[in-house]
């Protein structure tokens, strides 16, 4: 994409304090989101997709640092801001949809006081009343029933889907530049979680804002996004967009993840699956990170160097060696 990127990260490097040392959750990675794009960021757990947004936002917990590289949001440094600074970007420029609603949000406060909360820190002139009221309407615009009544509720009272609408209502309170969804449909069922889809679908438009999509679901890659970023062990190992990520994979753990996927025209038996376990943080194969799982490595030499992200067509770029002997991907 042509212009300034909304969010830039650059060799942005996290470590964790732990008993016996120093991990590295994110190692160096690199990305770009523009305005009013929609991105994913996929991989299995403890990939680093979480740890790099929250160290970009600086939610890193006490024993998490960032240790080198940026993030500019809109020009501006978030790794070096202050926290009073920061503050004034989460919520208002940047919005926020957890993974579970439960937890984020404040089960002592009732739901409308939660969404009229972030209304009215950023908005110093606004009043009690004027952001109880626009906090009804928030709830009514993400298809909360009854939003006058909800709204004096607390979430224990709500579903799991109306919880997760009310993070989306808290989200986009301010009309946010940025979204950021971190597995924002996990724990829902099929038919909620198409209409979480749906409806952060609409947000996006309604505000323009750019989507940050980061999950492990790689049908809702393929259904929201327009550029799919896959991490491995802390690192970039593709990026592309989503025709050419599903179809034209160049790396062998996009492949792998493409084809552990259920087809429909195919007959039902036992799904491929990716050999082994992702490595521990602490304890990093030398070279390629993923070699140990690579079916395309068979003890071959280069694969003891880590490779780096290279340009492997328009728009897309792979790390790996053997970049060029992927084929089509049946997905």
């Amino acid at each position: 994409m042509t212009g300034q990127p909304l969010l830039r990260v650059a060799d942005l490097v996290t470590e964790f304090r732990v008993h016996g040392g120093v991990v590295r959750a994110v190692n160096g990675v690199s990305f770009d989101i523009h305005a009013g794009e929609t991105v994913g960021i996929v991989g299995e757990s403890g990939s680093g997709k979480s740890v790099t947004v929250m160290s970009a936002l600086g939610l890193l917990p006490s024993a998490g640092r960032v240790v080198a590289g940026h993030a500019h949001f809109a020009g501006r440094d978030l790794v070096a801001m202050r926290e009073r600074e920061l503050q004034k970007l989460r919520g208002k420029e940047i919005g926020l949809v957890f993974q579970d609603p439960m937890t984020a949000l404040n089960p002592v406060m009732t739901v409308g006081s939660q969404v009229s909360e972030g209304l009215r820190q950023h908005n110093p002139g606004m009043g009690r009343r004027a952001a109880a009221e626009h906090a009804v309407e928030l709830l009514a615009e993400v298809g909360i029933p009854d939003p006058k009544h909800r709204a004096k509720q607390y979430p224990h009272e709500f579903s799991g889907g109306m919880r997760q609408r009310a993070m989306i209502a808290i989200a986009m309170a301010n009309r946010p530049r940025l979204i950021i969804a971190d597995e924002p449909t996990t724990a829902l069922d099929v038919t909620i979680q198409a209409q979480i889809l749906d409806l952060l679908r609409r947000v996006q438009q309604e505000t323009g804002a750019a989507l940050m999509m980061i999950t492990h679901d790689l049908g809702v890659i393929a259904e929201m996004t327009q550029r799919v970023i896959v991490m491995y062990a802390g690192r970039v190992v593709e990026t592309a967009g989503v025709d050419a990520a599903f179809h034209d994979s160049r790396h062998p753990y996009t492949r792998a993840l493409l084809q552990s996927l259920p087809k429909l025209y195919h007959r039902v038996g036992e799904l491929p699956a990716i050999g082994g376990q992702p490595p521990n943080p602490q304890r990093l194969p030398d070279g390629c990170a993923f070699r140990p799982r690579c079916a395309r490595s068979h003890g071959r030499e280069a694969c003891l160097t880590r490779p780096e992200l290279v340009e492997t067509g328009p728009e897309h770029r792979a790390a790996c060696h053997f970049h060029d002997e992927a084929v089509e991907v049946d997905a």
